[in-house]
């Protein structure tokens, strides 16, 4: 395939074509500058001042910053002109500073006492009673146990008491429990041991918080055992019907002897 060539004259038809259409088509307009504004703000004095740029007028200062134009001349002493060359220095305002009218001085107070936790004793006493019936209740007509040994111990191991409880009843016939005063707020572990040939009807050994100002009164109970019930109440647990009954068996054998003797010294029938 053969390509022929543009002749002289064609080839300079067209770029005369081209240079035409070029010369003809306007030039893009190249994007206007961001326009940049800053707020001025208050100086040490207060007073807020617009450095005036190429360009500004009074008309495009008071829309900037939303001021009345005429208030804009006025402040500035700006004829109807309003000249402003570039760096000139505009008052805009000056910055009211909120008008605080000193008070009287706080009066000191005098500092209140912080609060101070309560602390201080309390009082246990104990009551060991004969529970007849067994019903774990301390009645009128059931009567102290004595010679119960009574422990009260708190739970740090500082304070350990030892009583013992008795008959003893006040001027109004009510029984005298063991008492234990003064003792500081704490836990404490009461505890009981009976005296022997009792069983105990409620537990022995009870724990206890005691606060300040507490006077509290434990009872426990306990009953004779059936051993001890049987045996009788005079020394070495001997009854006295026994004593006199062994006494006259003695008496008869005595009288049964003397009789025999009697019987062989009397002489034979002749």
């Amino acid at each position: 395939m053969r390509i022929k060539r543009l002749s002289p004259l064609l080839f300079g038809l067209v770029l005369v074509s081209g240079l035409v259409l070029a010369m003809a088509v306007p030039a893009a307009a190249s994007p206007p500058a961001q326009v940049y504004y800053q707020t001025p703000t208050a100086g040490p004095d207060g007073r807020i001042i617009y450095i005036v740029k190429g360009g500004d007028s009074c008309l495009s200062i008071a829309l900037l910053t939303g001021m009345d134009v005429n208030e804009l001349r006025r402040i500035n002493n700006l004829d109807e002109e309003c000249f402003l060359p570039e760096g000139k220095q505009l008052l805009l305002g000056i910055l009211q500073e909120p008008v605080i009218t000193p008070g009287p001085s706080p009066t000191p107070t005098a500092g209140l006492p912080s609060p101070t936790p309560f602390s201080g004793n309390g009082q246990i006493c104990v009551y060991l009673f004969d529970d007849v019936n067994g019903n774990a209740m301390a009645e009128e007509s059931e009567a102290p146990i004595p010679d119960g040994v009574v422990n009260v111990s708190d739970r740090a191991g500082q304070v350990s008491l030892t009583g013992k409880t008795t008959r003893q009843l006040d001027e109004d016939g009510v029984p005298i429990p063991v008492c234990f005063e003064e003792l500081p707020e704490d836990e404490y572990n009461i505890s009981v041991a009976l005296p022997e040939g009792y069983n105990p009807t409620t537990v022995l050994n009870y724990n206890l918080k005691l606060h300040a100002g507490d006077f509290s009164t434990i009872d426990f109970g306990a009953q004779l055992g059936s051993q001890a019930q049987s045996a009788s109440p005079g020394e070495g647990g001997r009854s006295p019907l026994l004593g006199i009954l062994g006494g006259l068996l003695v008496l008869g054998g005595a009288g049964l002897g003397v009789y025999f003797a009697f019987l062989r010294r009397k002489p034979p029938p002749e």
